[in-house]
């Protein structure tokens, strides 16, 4: 199964605070642990909200909302995309993740959608062009 592991932001991670070099070290040791064991697909560190952009849809309209957002434990800081066994293997391996953040700090794992997950609503055109798309995204990857 396919999770997706976001590391919660916090007040410093929003500030703009970078992480020491110790921090680095670790999660570099860990990251490298993940990608040994074949579990890391993916991972990033994120800017701060202050950067980012949200755009809010109400039917055909489409609002810019600009950064920074206010409810910091809403935030995501990072994310890993994982390939695990189970969530239980998933949950294992953030418990050995060095603390992300320099004080009290959280990670959220949630599973991403299988096309069986859809049912009969993912018909063999929608599957044909998801595999369509998933080549030409390795594609753009790989050149």
């Amino acid at each position: 199964m396919k999770v997706i592991v976001f590391v919660k932001a916090t007040k410093d991670s929003e500030a703009g605070i970078m992480p020491s070099e110790q921090l680095l070290t670790d999660m570099g040791k860990y990251n490298e642990e993940l990608a040994n064991a074949g579990i890391m697909l993916a991972g990033e560190g994120l800017h701060p909200s202050s950067k980012g952009v949200r755009v809010r849809f109400s039917g055909a309209n489409r609002t810019t909302i600009d950064g920074p957002f206010t409810e910091t434990k809403e935030l995501v800081a990072g994310f890993w995309l994982w390939q695990v066994q189970s969530m239980e293997a998933a949950i294992e391996w953030v418990k050995r993740c060095p603390n992300p953040m320099p004080g009290d700090s959280e990670i959220e794992i949630r599973p991403i959608f299988e096309a069986e997950d859809f049912g009969e609503a993912f018909t063999p055109e929608l599957q044909e062009q998801e595999a369509r798309i998933r080549e030409a995204t390795e594609k753009r990857k790989n050149s």
